[in-house]
């Protein structure tokens, strides 16, 4: 049962067992953060250390880690893989002074905090929290519990997040897997490894995206820029790959309306190694061989989602194309303390104009969008170009072929040195001119360097604004090489008035 009120949203459940809490606390694990505060409240012998004690070792990731009790100490520090967690209990604090001067705001800050008998320092409860309220069940037996979930300000899209998850999985017959949060990307999807009867499954959840402000014409940028808003496309995708014998994953159970998907796990085994990584040269080609066969194939751009659904998949258009190079002007430039006059935009988009005409004229084939090596796993077991796995695909357009060869072959968070780049792009043009005698290897690689300078251009306005709108730091690492990359494009002579456009406007990295 769950409920909504100006306080928060709640949602009830009936835990049969120390087993049913385990589950429970996973749930809610999956959807915590640096930052955050669970407040464990209810009767006396309940759960509650019971609830922290899994939540504690679970983020460990160590069932034999020994967790006290922190009734004496009052509070608990464990520094953990995920984050720093902050355990404290109050039940023996006479008022809520007493954990000011213990200094609680300034050792909870940027931690995970499990909070015990919260109740004994109401006041100083902040007003975003999650609340785990267990109670007793006497009439239904010792083990019995009631919990009430209870998100408290912003945490009450994510307590009515979890509700929907827990209703989801159970209808599928996943509510006893075991689940893990593993890495995500840069957007707001998570995914999360589901465990049953031995065999390991993806959760996806994607929750619908919400549209930003109008930024042209009355549109937000990911109408403009044709960016899934759901699930949809995805599922659409995924099974339109997987009929022309590409490994996309399975799809086991999925809830549009919801944004929830249970897929195939193909495994961890990447197409890069070592540290920092570097390609994989024998994975890389397959991934080439793998674009050269979808190339190759006369692909609709209407694909059936379920009876009686179709999806349509956009174009990746002049207007889609241009936005995305926007990004360089909007957020990279900033970043440098470098502006640009009307006059210089203008003339950027007119450049740009220019230089895709010849790429949006060539035939349009399905354009995976984010075809790198953090979206392609490697599976031996299978045979010729199904030996990659792919993922995340949802913004699929019909576009450039060039595209997402460029995305592989000049991957913004590994080094592709410049032979291999150069040894793959032949590789991906004899297989396309053995399929087709009338393929121009020529022309293609000048589509090659224009989508190549287009995506660094964009990729290094998405990594500024990741840093400054996001707060997502770590992406700027990876600007050098995407700088080199842009260099390298835009030597190719097509692009010769546009590269001067570049030298006189846009300053170098410096950091």
């Amino acid at each position: 049962m769950s409920s909504t009120s100006s306080g928060g949203y709640s949602f009830t459940a009936l835990l049969a067992d120390e087993t049913a809490t385990r589950r429970l606390m996973l749930d809610i694990a999956a959807l915590i953060e640096p930052g955050d505060l669970i407040t464990l409240s209810g009767d006396l012998g309940a759960g509650k250390s019971t609830f922290a004690r899994a939540f504690i070792r679970h983020a460990a990731g160590d069932e034999t880690i020994e967790v006290p009790s922190p009734t004496f100490t009052l509070m608990q520090s464990y520094d953990l893989p995920p984050y720093r967690l902050l355990h404290a209990d109050l039940y023996r604090i006479g008022n809520a002074d007493e954990l000011a001067e213990l200094g609680f705001d300034e050792l909870r800050e940027g931690a995970v905090t499990l909070l015990e008998w919260p109740d004994r320092a109401e006041a100083l409860l902040p007003p975003d929290r999650l609340d785990v309220a267990l109670t007793l069940a006497p009439d239904k037996g010792p083990t019995v519990r009631h919990v009430r979930v209870t998100g408290f300000g912003v945490f009450a899209a994510r307590a009515e997040r979890m509700a929907r998850i827990r209703a989801f999985l159970a209808a599928n017959g996943f509510a006893q897997a075991s689940r893990k949060r593993i890495q995500g990307d840069a957007s707001t999807r998570s995914y999360e490894r589901l465990m049953r009867d031995g065999i390991s499954y993806i959760l996806m959840n994607s929750p619908r995206r919400p549209d930003g402000p109008p930024v042209r014409d009355g549109k937000p940028y990911s109408a403009i820029a044709h960016l899934a808003e759901s699930v949809t496309p995805f599922i659409a995708v995924a099974r339109g790959l997987t009929e022309r014998g590409f490994s996309a994953p399975q799809i086991f159970a999925a809830d549009r309306e919801a944004g929830l998907i249970v897929l195939e796990d193909l495994g961890g085994d990447l197409v890069v190694a070592g540290d920092p990584p570097a390609p994989i040269e024998e994975r890389y080609g397959v991934a080439a061989d793998v674009l050269a066969a979808l190339h190759g194939m006369e692909l609709p751009d209407l694909l059936p989602v379920e009876p009686g659904l179709d999806y349509q998949l956009p174009g990746y258009d002049m207007q889609a194309l241009l936005i995305e190079a926007e990004l360089l002007l909007d957020w990279y430039l900033p970043k440098f303390n470098a502006t640009i006059s009307g006059a210089g935009r203008d003339k950027f988009l007119e450049l740009w104009h220019d230089a895709l005409t010849p790429a949006l004229e060539a035939p349009a084939t399905w354009v995976l969008r984010d075809y790198h090596s953090p979206n392609l796993l490697w599976l031996p077991q299978r045979e010729g170009v199904a030996r990659v796995g792919l993922l995340d695909f949802q913004d699929a357009v019909m576009g450039p072929a060039a595209y997402d060869v460029a995305s592989l072959l000049q991957d913004a968070r590994v080094d592709v040195p410049e032979a291999l780049e150069i040894a793959l792009l032949t590789r991906y043009s004899r297989a396309r001119h053995a399929a087709d005698p009338s393929f121009d290897a020529k022309h293609f690689a000048q589509l090659y360097a224009t989508m190549a300078a287009q995506r660094a251009t964009k990729i290094l306005g998405i990594f500024a604004r990741l840093e400054k709108r996001d707060h997502k730091p770590q992406y700027l690492r990876h600007m050098p090489r995407v700088w080199a990359y842009l260099r390298r494009s835009l030597a190719h002579p097509a692009l010769e008035t546009l590269q001067s456009w570049y030298r006189v406007h846009v300053p170098a990295l410096r950091t």
